[in-house]
């Protein structure tokens, strides 16, 4: 049976799949050309990440096709319902790349809250001119330590970024449609132990409260946005926002007003409303941290998502 990756999948993966009787192609193939490739080449499984959608056209041009999976949390570019209701197997990897995400936004919490990250930006070209400015420009970092991050969205990802922040001396305000109390796990010189966090799922009541505010939310049904003008409104001045969810969480005008106001310290986008082609004014305004959708970018992530894609695989097809 052949399966086809087409977003790629890791070298793990493959081998696990092959070991397991299954052709794996990792050759793209443009969007357009999807519902030929599979026909044609007999695929029973396409596995896609966040470039490819699988949408119902899709689904319903290809009889033959038995599993789509998607390398990573997310599953919004995929007609989920209407593919299970046709008998279609459709899987992901939830909990494979929550670390990565979580150490991404750690590394823009400190990059955002020291300036580092335009630093890095001006300091080649003119850090040994105005070396004396630009000390006095970046003077004004703050610490982590002491500060409350509201986390929306408590999901994996959130927890895992929920023990990085209690390590840092952070206070956490867990936002979650699910009101529990969550235990989460840390890991302190190979000793381990748990810090129990009661989620709330009222964020405008302790939106005024955080000084930084980190998004784990998929894209709402109803294309709104999370954090629009009303909730800017209602934040502390000086807040730091990072999304490293989906594009749309976070409305960009609104973010840029905000940014611009002075009402927004800094912000850090994995993601963006017009992907793959973010706006210009995003991407070179020097309060704006921006990266190219890699929240789930490491080797060790990759890894994990090819191996779980390939025992799911197995364990339904095989």
């Amino acid at each position: 049976m052949k399966i086809l990756a087409n977003d790629g999948i890791s070298p793990e993966g493959i081998t696990a799949l092959e070991k397991g009787g299954f052709t794996v192609v990792t050759t793209n193939v443009p969007q357009e050309q999807l519902i030929d490739a599979i026909n044609k080449e007999g695929y029973v499984g396409v596995l896609v990440r966040s470039a490819t959608t699988v949408r119902k056209e899709v689904i319903d041009a290809c009889p033959n096709l038995k599993l789509i999976g998607r390398g990573g949390v997310g599953m919004d570019n995929i007609d989920v319902a209407y593919a299970r209701e046709k008998g279609l197997h459709v899987i992901n990897t939830p909990g494979a790349s929550s670390q990565s995400v979580a150490e991404l936004v750690m590394g823009n919490l400190f990059s955002l809250s020291r300036g580092i990250f335009h630093s890095n930006r001006v300091m080649p070209s003119t850090g040994n001119t105005e070396f004396k400015s630009l000390k006095k420009k970046y003077a004004k970092g703050q610490e982590l330590r002491g500060k409350t991050i509201g986390i929306v969205g408590f999901g994996r990802i959130g927890q895992a970024l929920a023990s990085y922040c209690i390590g840092c001396g952070m206070q956490v305000i867990a936002i979650d449609r699910k009101v529990k109390t969550y235990s989460i796990p840390l890991t302190l010189q190979g000793q381990q132990t748990n810090v129990e966090i009661n989620s709330v799922d009222n964020f405008p009541a302790v939106i005024d409260s955080l000084d930084y505010i980190s998004l784990h939310v998929p894209k709402q049904e109803d294309g709104s946005a999370v954090i629009d003008t009303k909730e800017i409104d209602a934040m502390k001045s000086g807040v730091i926002i990072v999304n490293a969810a989906r594009g749309g969480v976070v409305n960009e005008d609104a973010l840029i007003t905000g940014i611009n106001a002075g009402k927004i310290r800094a912000a850090a986008l994995d993601v963006f409303e017009n992907e793959p082609a973010p706006r210009e004014d995003i991407l070179a305004h020097e309060q704006i941290a921006s990266t190219p959708h890699i929240g789930a970018a490491t080797v060790e992530a990759q890894t994990r998502i090819g191996e779980e894609l390939a025992e799911q695989i197995i364990e339904l097809l095989g």
